[in-house]
């Protein structure tokens, strides 16, 4: 997988690269989405029902389920932060693998997720509720993780956005362009359509992939996914383990050197 992917872009067009990131992180995002509703009877890659379920919750005097219901978001929001925390700590750091470190911890996730999975049956009453923290909080970080690399061009793990974005290009395609400027926009538009149409239908098949994988091989599935996700992260961070042992060897060397100059 081409470590292009996940490298930053700013002006430049990236239109392919939003296209890759696209399909493969919708398609997980997807799968991950169904799975968890499997394991857990709710959705986790969304805060609206969740939101409108609390306040629902408080006008009936409901205060726990509606806490219950606060918590998914922030948990969800804390994921988002985490991912923030990983990008800007490693762009200090000048690492080429700021986001694929981040996928990788996701990866690590998922297979937490499938542990807790695996005994969701046996112990429900004590691993529900944390395998429902891990799933907001995966999901959060995911939708933060795309954000930031595609900046903001792309978000995976919600589609009423993109539905509602897919129904405003359909409209603009009604109308002609009437000059040379309108005819870039609405090449620009077009594009920008072809893409959420493909966010869109990545998403639906990855859910009936993960639908189909939890149904059948259980919470192995979660194996497969995050196997996807290192298959993505893999390259960027081999390529920083290797610059930074080139350039740690570079300084010994100097170093080394140092002292024979002197004498």
């Amino acid at each position: 997988m081409d470590d292009d992917l996940l490298r930053e872009r700013h002006g430049a067009p990236r239109h392919g690269v939003d296209r890759q990131l696209a399909w493969s992180l919708a398609f997980v995002a997807g799968a991950i989405n169904a799975g968890g509703f499997l394991a857990v009877q709710t959705y986790t890659s969304h805060v609206t029902g969740p939101i409108s379920r609390a306040a629902d919750e408080l006008a009936l005097g409901r205060v726990t389920p509606a806490l219950a219901a606060l918590g998914m978001v922030a948990c969800f929001l804390a994921g988002a932060f985490a991912s923030g925390v990983l990008v800007h700590a490693g762009r200090a750091l000048r690492l080429r693998s700021r986001y694929a470190l981040a996928l990788a911890i996701e990866a690590l996730l998922l297979l937490v997720f499938g542990a807790f999975g695996a005994s969701l049956q046996q112990h429900r009453e004590l691993v529900l509720p944390a395998t429902v923290v891990l799933l907001c909080f995966l999901m959060g970080m995911h939708n933060a993780i795309v954000t930031h690399i595609s900046s903001a061009v792309v978000r995976t793990t919600h589609m009423t956005g993109i539905v509602t974005d897919i129904g405003i290009g359909l409209a603009n395609l009604a109308f002609r362009p009437r000059n040379a400027h309108e005819v870039d926009d609405a090449a620009r538009r077009r594009a920008r359509l072809k893409l959420h149409a493909l966010i869109l239908a990545s998403f639906f098949v990855g859910g009936i992939a993960g639908a189909l994988g939890f149904k059948h091989v259980g919470y192995a599935m979660t194996f497969v996914l995050a196997f996807f996700l290192v298959l993505l992260a893999v390259r960027p961070i081999w390529l920083d383990i290797r610059l930074r042992s080139r350039h740690a060897r570079r300084r010994r060397a100097s170093a080394a050197n140092g002292p024979r100059r002197a004498a």
